[in-house]
């Protein structure tokens, strides 16, 4: 199975396939090799020790998440200026916008327009093919990330479920991942039948863009519901195995030339990344013995967030740019 179907098959919601023998190349296997020799195995566990217990003394700042977290409230920021300034800068909302005059258009929301209504209207198009390539070239769910501002309220209410669950007032209750690719054909269905964008009426990311331009409304009731469901219940639920336009980007960054890359040379396979990661399962290949390429591209489902790149003790973990090379 090649790297994009594998990377497509756990973005649809399947488990990360155990390599075979013929999955590795032969410096991958050279190099697990020599990592399982008793003084490697040392070297890996002293490591280790003091990896955790300088994080211990020294929790390490996560520059990329604040950065990120800037990022993402300058972009929603710039739509709520732009309505009540009437700079006509940033017009719109998320899911339908125009940047000075230039129309750009959610994806998913896009495709649940078309099936709704059954043409294609060319601005929509033109906004469409915009969106696609801008985020392409950033990876498909940077958009999740680095935009969403769902996204960055269930950060948030994830601390608070990460501190409760430390004092065992809360526990984590996960889901089938499958059931993200089913809500996704469910609600593209019934747009096709319906002639309504269903999805549209519930989505947390098009409620919470239209309360902070336009003033908030009942639905963000249902926002509310989300969070608190989340706290209490299942961590980050909804983008984890709900959210359709997470795995629309991610069907869209799949071949993007900016990657999270794994170095297997470097890594202690300590688990830190993983910990922090919102879909862990894409760092399956950082488990010792895993890795099928001595440098490995994370998979389509990452969202790019950047929280196991600072995480990283040994920095095997960054970003690329293919053809540019390290960028972080």
């Amino acid at each position: 199975m090649s790297r994009i179907t594998r990377s497509l098959s756990e973005l649809f919601g399947n488990d990360p396939q155990r390599p075979v023998p013929t999955d590795y190349t032969p410096e991958a296997k050279e190099l697990h090799a020599f990592q399982r020799t008793d003084v490697e195995t040392k070297k890996r566990v002293d490591g280790i020790k003091v990896e955790l217990a300088e994080k211990h003394a020294h929790p390490p700042l996560e520059k990329l998440r604040l950065k990120r977290w800037a990022v993402l409230i300058f972009v929603n920021l710039l739509f709520v200026l732009s309505f009540y300034l009437d700079i006509q800068l940033l017009e719109g909302a998320l899911t339908a916008s125009r940047f000075v005059g230039f129309h750009m258009a959610d994806l998913n929301s896009a495709l649940q327009v078309m099936l709704a209504f059954k043409h294609v209207v060319l601005n929509l198009l033109i906004g469409t093919v915009t969106v696609f390539i801008a985020w392409w070239l950033l990876g498909g769910r940077t958009f999740c990330s680095w935009v969403c501002p769902y996204h960055l309220l269930a950060e948030w209410t994830e601390i608070l479920h990460l501190k409760l669950a430390e004092k065992n007032i809360v526990s984590d209750h996960p889901f089938d991942r499958r059931a993200r690719t089913w809500f996704w054909v469910i609600f593209a269905v019934l747009a096709l039948v319906t002639g309504y964008t269903v999805y549209e009426t519930i989505s947390p990311t098009g409620i919470l863009s239209r309360a902070l331009i336009y003033g908030p409304g009942l639905a963000l009731l249902w926002v509310a519901l989300l969070l608190l469901f989340e706290v209490f219940y299942s961590r980050r639920a909804w983008c984890r195995y709900a959210c359709p336009i997470g795995l629309t980007y991610g069907i869209v960054g799949t071949t993007s030339p900016l990657i999270v890359q794994y170095e297997l040379s470097s890594c202690f396979h300590e688990g830190e990344c993983r910990k922090v990661c919102l879909v862990p399962h894409v760092l399956d290949t950082v488990i010792k013995g895993k890795a099928r390429d001595t440098e490995v591209e994370i998979g389509a489902d990452c969202t790019r967030c950047g929280r196991c790149v600072d995480s990283c003790p040994t920095s095997s973990l960054m970003f690329k740019f293919k053809g540019l090379g390290n960028l972080l």
